[in-house]
């Protein structure tokens, strides 16, 4: 190991990929982290069976001679037991969202796989790398990278900033690098399904009969697609649909009648607990129904759009969608109760049979 000295820190290369770590020949935890663009001093001991990397500053805003002085003074204070209240430099980017996914508030399960997964693919390369090493120019350019699916580049890099700023609630840390990028617009599909006997046609003639009924559900409760991939039986109740966590990160019945029952009869006998069964899959239910011209979402802006044709309240939509209401009243203080939602969900379900059978 070297002396990390002010030349041989100066002369060191920025890493191709990843992180370099250069260790000091002489205070022992004193280490250089060398990035792409950056070189930034830490003091890292283990403390209680636990590592400590302790931020001192970046090179060569901080000398090699001052982030010595400094590594000798953790050392010190360590050696006397006051280690154990030292303050922690900047999280990893895997660290940061482990402690954000781990919030009980944070939306369902399925959000949560989710945002761990599009990270990981996209943001591979950061995952080790301290929050503070992450810079404007990096985000811009991996944002520009994913142009080829904007929604997607803006997605990953806004769930980037969600994690670092939580973050930077507990840690000093600048302001979020994101702030440089300029986003791409977002364009929503807003289609909806224009021919009901179209589709009424094209559901009939499903070989799969688990997956007929998986769109017809959807078309008629309006339920997002993983809602309805992961209902079980025990969710199915004679009034009401219960959905116990929710996108928004709230439990959700929705109102039904025997129309709904009379829809998912058909898959009763196939499994006593998930309603959409596949042996197929991991999970124990679908994930991928075929297909259609008529992509998952278009049933739920469909259901959203022919019950306010029919004459149902735009706020009473937003309620069967389980949206959350813009305004503070409807946030804090009104809560329909099933019975008073439940003739919207009738109109709404008859001006679709209507439509079909027209």
């Amino acid at each position: 190991m070297p002396k990390l000295s002010e030349t041989f820190a100066s002369r060191l290369p920025n890493a191709r990929a990843g992180t370099d770590k250069y260790w000091d020949a002489e205070i022992k935890g004193l280490v250089l982290f060398v990035g792409k663009r950056s070189k930034t001093w830490y003091f890292q001991k283990d403390v209680g069976g636990q590592t400590k990397r302790i931020l001192i500053g970046r090179f060569p805003i901080i000398s090699a001679q001052a982030a010595r002085q400094t590594a000798l003074g953790f050392a010190l204070e360590m050696g006397r037991g006051a280690g154990k209240a030292a303050q922690i430099g900047a999280p990893t980017l895997e660290a940061a969202m482990e402690v954000y996914l781990a919030r009980p508030k944070l939306r369902s399960e399925t959000n949560k796989v989710g945002m761990r997964a599009q990270l990981t693919l996209h943001l591979k390369d950061w995952m080790r790398l301290p929050l503070d090493e992450i810079s404007k120019a990096m985000t811009v350019r991996r944002h520009h990278d994913m142009a080829g699916s904007p929604s997607a580049a803006n997605h990953v890099l806004r769930s980037f900033r969600a994690i670092y700023n939580h973050a930077r609630r507990t840690g000093d840390l600048p302001e979020c690098p994101t702030m440089a990028i300029e986003w791409f617009e977002d364009k929503p599909d807003g289609r909806i399904i224009e021919n009901l006997k179209h589709w009424r046609k094209t559901i009939d003639d499903l070989p799969n009969p688990i997956h007929r009924v998986f769109y017809e559900l959807l078309l008629f409760t309006g339920l997002r697609k993983t809602e309805v991939f992961t209902l079980k039986w025990e969710q199915i109740l004679e009034d009401r649909i219960h959905l116990p966590m929710t996108k928004n990160g709230r439990s959700f019945d929705l109102p039904i009648s025997q129309l709904h029952h009379e829809i998912l009869a058909p898959l009763r006998p196939l499994s006593s607990d998930w309603v959409f069964p596949s042996p197929k899959s991991e999970t124990g239910h679908i994930t991928r129904p075929v297909r259609l011209k008529y992509n998952p979402h278009m049933h739920r802006r469909t259901f959203a759009t022919v019950a306010m044709e029919a004459g149902v309240l735009e706020e009473i939509v937003g309620r069967l969608l389980n949206h959350t209401p813009l305004s503070i009243t409807g946030q804090r203080y009104t809560r329909p109760s099933l019975d008073a939602l439940r003739p919207s969900m009738e109109i709404a379900c008859e001006e679709i049979l209507n439509r079909i059978n027209s």
